[in-house]
């Protein structure tokens, strides 16, 4: 999420251009925080946990509607796994007259387990394990369905992730900052004003 929210040093700081964040996340942790539970993995896994990622969803969902209906730029946060899902919404925000584009963030296996043992709301070795080789297998669809809207950072340790965020950073605010070119979002744009 630190390509989202921060500019300095090089990151991206999208939310500087005023995109928003749709990301399940933030509400999950904000549900289990006002309910007195943490992100352990017994709370995490337990019937009300679970309760709390159903609403965090549908919370997130709703948000991200209200971003879509305003024709706001709209960061989806996640992880890449279930490519079917991704190309759904990608399709339906094309229909709108989005321009979609992905910054996939990518480590290697070592330091997608080292970066999970150090969060507070972990998960097994072995969950992380199948969910980076699902994302490792969908990065070849991506390519092909962003084609040249696709920015790939590596943030393996030890990589130049100043450098790859930064040349990211300047590929996407120019483009934020050209105008709509797709014919749906003009028309939008155009009905809007009237």
């Amino acid at each position: 999420s630190f390509i989202a929210t921060s500019n300095s040093k090089g990151h991206l700081g999208l939310l500087a251009m005023g995109l928003r964040v749709s990301n399940i996340d933030t509400a999950y942790e904000n549900l289990l925080k006002k309910a007195g539970m943490s992100t352990s993995p017994e709370d995490i896994w337990s019937d009300k946990g679970q309760e709390l990622r159903l609403r965090a969803l549908e919370l997130t969902n709703k948000q991200k509607e209200i971003y879509i209906k305003g024709r706001l730029g709209v960061i989806i946060d996640g992880t890449g796994k279930d490519y079917a899902e991704i190309k759904k919404q990608v399709d339906m925000l094309r229909t709108l007259g989005y321009a979609v584009h992905m910054i996939f963030v990518n480590t290697d296996l070592e330091t997608a387990l080292e970066r999970n043992r150090m969060r507070p709301r972990s998960l097994a070795d072995d969950l992380v394990t199948k969910m980076w080789k699902d994302v490792q297998k969908n990065i070849g669809k991506f390519q092909g369905l962003f084609r040249n809207r696709m920015i790939v950072i590596d943030n393996s340790k030890g990589s130049d992730i100043e450098a790859s965020t930064l040349e990211a950073y300047k590929d996407i605010k120019t483009w934020a900052a050209k105008a709509p070119e797709n014919s749906i979002a003009v028309k939008w744009i155009k009905g809007q004003k009237k």
